[in-house]
C-alpha cells in the first residue's frame, strides 16, 4: 500500500491521493512547445473554446427544445428566440460556433498538412485529428436535423439515402437508420440522442487521444527542424529561457494562445451579434414538409465540397468518389512518402500540388451551393476528377522528393 502522511493542506491531501503535481508536470508545466512557431498553432485552443461554447449553448437550448415533430420547430423558432429570456442569443451562439468550428478545423487541417505534421511520428495526432473531424461532422449533421425545418427534413432525406449503396439497393438499412420509412419521429428521436449524448462523449474521448498523441512526438514547428526536446528542456530548467529552443505550455506557450483566442473571440462574437444569418439557411425557417420538396437540396458549407464530389456522376460512381473523399484524408501520412518534414514551400512538387488541392476544394464548395446545370456542373465535374487525380498523383510526386 502506498505510503501517506499526514497532510499540510487540501493541495498535499490530493497530491497524495490522485499526483496532482505530477499531472500538471507532466501535462503542463514540463511539456515542451518550440519557439519557432507562428499563431496558426494556437487553432487548437480556440477549436478547445469553442466547442466549450457548444457545450454551454447546447444545455440551455436543450432546457426548452421538444425533440417532438410537432413540436421541435415552434420550440426553436418561437418558444427560445421570442419567449425564453436570452434564448436568441443562445441560439446564435451555438449556430455560429458550429459553422466557425469548421472554418477552424480546416485552417487546422490544411496548417498540419503545409508544414508536414503529420509525419515521422506524428501518424496518431493526424489520425486522431481527422477522427475528430468525422465526430464533428456528425455531431453537426445530428444538430441540423433537430430545428425540424424544410431543408433540415430534406437533408437528411438525402443523406440517409446514400446508405442505400446505389445499385445494391440496401433500403433496409436506410430504414434501419431511420427508424421508418421516411424521416419522422423515431429518426428525430435518434438524431437527438445522438446529438446531445453519444457523439459529444465520442467527441471528449477523441480530444484526450488526440492531446495525448501530441505528449510524446511534440508538436511540429514552422521550420521543420529536428529539435532535442530533452537538451533544450535542460537549458530552460537550468535558467537558460532564451537561449533554449523551447518553452514550457502552462504558462508560456498558454498566454499566446489565449491572445490569439482572444482575438478570434471579438470576431465571433461581432457574427453572433451582427451577421449570425450566414449561419441559418432562411429555407430552413420554414417547417419540415414532407410532401413539398425544395427546389434545390444542398448541405452547410462545410460539407459543400465532399457533396459536390458525389453530384457530377452517376449514383454508383458518385458514391465511390463520395467514399474515397471520406477516407483519403485519413491515409495522407501513408500517401506521403517523402522523407522530409518541413514547409510545403520547401518541397518541389508538394507544394503545387498543396496549393491546387487547397484551390480546388474553395472550387468545389462553391460549386455545391449552386444548381448542377450548366457551366456549374461541367467546372464541379473537373473539379472533382481534379481532387480525385490530385491524391492519386500524391505517392508518386513524393517519392521523387529528396532529403532536403
Amino acid at each position: 500500500m502506498a505510503h501517506f502522511t499526514k497532510a499540510t493542506s487540501v493541495h498535499d491531501w490530493l497530491n497524495q491521493r490522485m499526483g496532482i503535481d505530477t499531472v500538471r508536470r507532466v501535462m503542463a508545466t514540463e511539456y515542451w512547445i518550440p519557439k519557432n512557431i507562428n499563431f496558426l498553432w494556437a487553432m487548437g485552443m480556440v477549436l478547445a473554446i469553442t466547442f466549450g461554447l457548444l457545450l454551454i449553448s447546447g444545455i440551455f437550448l436543450l432546457m426548452y427544445y421538444q425533440p417532438n415533430v410537432n413540436l421541435a420547430f415552434d420550440s426553436v423558432n418561437y418558444t427560445i428566440m421570442q419567449e425564453v429570456g436570452y434564448g436568441w442569443l443562445w441560439r446564435h451562439v451555438h449556430g455560429v460556433a458550429a459553422s466557425v468550428v469548421f472554418l477552424i478545423i480546416y485552417i487546422h487541417m490544411f496548417t498540419g498538412i503545409y508544414y508536414g505534421s503529420y509525419k515521422q511520428g506524428r501518424e496518431m495526432i493526424w489520425i486522431s485529428g481527422m477522427l475528430l473531424f468525422v465526430a464533428f461532422s456528425a455531431e453537426a449533421f445530428s444538430g441540423y436535423m433537430l430545428p425540424w425545418g424544410q431543408m433540415s427534413y430534406w437533408a437528411g432525406m438525402v443523406i440517409t439515402n446514400l446508405f442505400s449503396g446505389g445499385s445494391l439497393h440496401a433500403d433496409g438499412l436506410v430504414e434501419w437508420i431511420r427508424g421508418d420509412y421516411v424521416p419522422a419521429q423515431a429518426f428525430l428521436n435518434r438524431f437527438f440522442m445522438l446529438h446531445v449524448l453519444l457523439i459529444p462523449l465520442a467527441i471528449l474521448g477523441l480530444i484526450g487521444l488526440h492531446f495525448g498523441a501530441l505528449r510524446i512526438p511534440h508538436v511540429n514547428n514552422q521550420d521543420g527542424e529536428e529539435i532535442d526536446f530533452e537538451a533544450e528542456a535542460a537549458k530552460y530548467k537550468a535558467g537558460d529561457k532564451a537561449g533554449s529552443k523551447v518553452i514550457a505550455f502552462v504558462n508560456d506557450f498558454m498566454s499566446k494562445d489565449m491572445m490569439v483566442v482572444g482575438v478570434y473571440l471579438i470576431f465571433f462574437f461581432y457574427l453572433v451579434f451582427f451577421h449570425y444569418d450566414f449561419a441559418m439557411d432562411p429555407v430552413n425557417f420554414d417547417p419540415a414538409d414532407g410532401l413539398k420538396t425544395p427546389a434545390h437540396i444542398y448541405p452547410e458549407w462545410y460539407f459543400l465540397w465532399s457533396y459536390e464530389i458525389l453530384r457530377p456522376f452517376s449514383t454508383n460512381v458518385g458514391l465511390i468518389a463520395f467514399a474515397f473523399a471520406q477516407v483519403i484524408f485519413v491515409l495522407l501520412p501513408f500517401l506521403d512518402r517523402s522523407p522530409n518534414t518541413i514547409p510545403a514551400s520547401r518541397r518541389g512538387l508538394f507544394k503545387y500540388w498543396f496549393w491546387a488541392m487547397l484551390i480546388d476544394m474553395i472550387i468545389l464548395t462553391a460549386m455545391g451551393k449552386v444548381p448542377p446545370s450548366g457551366i456549374f456542373s461541367t467546372i464541379g465535374l473537373y473539379a472533382a476528377l481534379t481532387f480525385i487525380g490530385l491524391w492519386i498523383a500524391l505517392p508518386f510526386i513524393t517519392k521523387m522528393e529528396k532529403k532536403a
